[in-house]
């Protein structure tokens, strides 16, 4: 029995390592578009700001439409094999967008409606992917550090990301640039194909009429009944709604508002990044150390500190000052996603978890295409600048949402449980129950 646990959790590993692998070179290609979308909207098809702008929009506004659907078609369909045809899909509709762009007849409609089937082969794989891992890893612990590495991947490949894409749109046009974004997604089909782990088959579930709002409802009920996950998941809607907004104007924000060329705009938005890695590598102590509601409240808090002080760094014309605001954004956030994701996890019935990924992903990605289009608003009537303040200053709402039900009684006990320990002349256990006798 010990020989084939141990089997099993170097099996785990190894098909952990491969997927991880393939995701980090996906996620590299992906934070390429970061700054090319926007810079081949603007320089090959010749749309404005506030029309690049709308390109975010298009790519999320399929998490709006078909997000809770989503849930409830992938939670009865193979989810390995789920993401092998929504990457293939990613890298097809990727290729055509190069090519249409080199024989200059890719317009700004057919390029939305493009990255619009784009964000629904995201939606698809996404909802598939974070349902996938608990397979994995069930223990919780292990899960932890798992979502930990690959939030560690996506904040290195926000760095990295437009950093590369700067030199490469400089020096080859953005064109070669979104080729290459299609051939991270063949090398991600790669890697998960080469997963060994088959799911186990599931048992089958009749589809009598109405049976995809059913399941529906069922996820929501779940989501909005339940203690922590309900104002955890609403208070990333919040969050990522006014996020959005700064994000859909940044890389313009440092092209026309900083002056700043394809070279230094990608070292801004990338190195504002620096903050994630950190806050990754940082979540899992800060579990251990805090307990997850007070981890989320921190980190939270972190975040939105440096969101508020973006605007006001670029207000003051440093991009240095932007830069440092940014990191410490990041490292917020990048402590509060894996924590997140592990408590909705871990949280959550193995057969709802697709269901509940799809809500959290229809109310979190689906304010982006809200956000785009506020800020696409925004900058129409009050320029640039002005999008970015209403940006940073609406992410502080998110704090109240999340300072309720089980979140604050979460606190509530870790701030118990701390003052009975510093009361206390002896020490005891955090749960307050009496210490077992020691063994001779």
């Amino acid at each position: 029995m010990t020989t084939q646990t141990s089997d099993a959790a170097a099996s785990a590993r190894r098909d952990f390592r491969v997927l991880w692998a393939g995701q980090s070179l996906n996620l590299l290609g992906d934070h390429f578009m970061v700054l090319t979308l926007p810079l081949l909207a603007v320089t090959v098809i010749g749309a404005s700001a506030a029309e690049a702008a709308l390109l975010p929009f298009a790519l999320f506004v399929p998490f709006l439409l078909f997000g809770l659907p989503a849930g409830a078609v992938v939670d009865r369909l193979p989810r390995r094999r789920t993401m092998i045809l929504c990457d293939a899909a990613q890298a097809a509709i990727f290729l055509t967008i190069a090519a249409l762009a080199a024989t200059s007849v890719l317009s700004l409609p057919w390029l939305l409606v493009l990255v619009g089937l784009a964000g629904t082969a995201t939606l698809f794989f996404q909802v598939a992917y974070t349902s996938y891992l608990p397979e994995l890893f069930p223990d919780a612990r292990d899960l932890q550090r798992g979502n930990a590495r690959l939030f560690f991947s996506e904040s290195v490949s926000r760095t990295l990301g437009p950093v590369l894409a700067g030199p490469v749109i400089a020096v080859l046009g953005p064109v070669v640039a979104v080729a290459a974004n299609a051939g991270s997604f063949v090398l991600s089909v790669l890697s998960v194909a080469a997963i060994r782990h088959r799911e186990p088959a599931r048992a089958p579930r009749a589809r009598k009429p109405g049976w995809m709002l059913d399941d529906i409802r069922e996820g929501l009920r779940f989501v909005f009944g339940h203690s922590e996950l309900e104002p955890v998941i609403l208070c990333g809607a919040v969050y990522v709604l006014f996020l959005s907004m700064i994000e859909a104007s940044l890389v313009l924000y440092c092209r026309h508002v900083l002056g700043l060329g394809p070279t230094g705009s990608g070292v801004v938005v990338g190195a504002a990044a620096l903050g994630f890695p950190i806050g990754n590598l940082l979540s899992s102590r800060l579990v251990d150390r805090l307990g997850v509601a007070s981890t989320l409240v921190v980190s939270a808090c972190v975040s939105v500190t440096g969101l508020v002080l973006i605007p006001v760094a670029g207000s003051a014309g440093s991009a240095v000052a932007l830069v440092a605001a940014s990191v410490l954004h990041g490292t917020g956030e990048g402590a509060f996603g894996p924590t997140s994701l592990t408590l909705r996890q871990t949280a959550t019935p193995a057969h709802l978890l697709g269901r509940i990924n799809a809500v959290q992903r229809f109310l979190l990605w689906g304010t982006i295409p809200l956000g785009s289009l506020i800020a696409s608003l925004a900058i129409k009537l009050i320029g640039l600048r002005g999008a970015v303040w209403i940006g940073g200053l609406g992410t502080c709402l998110c704090l109240p949402v999340l300072l309720r039900r089980g979140i604050r009684d979460g606190l509530a006990q870790r701030w118990a449980a701390a003052r009975g320990r510093a009361l206390s002349p002896c020490p005891s256990t955090p749960t307050g129950a009496p210490r077992a006798p020691e063994e001779d």
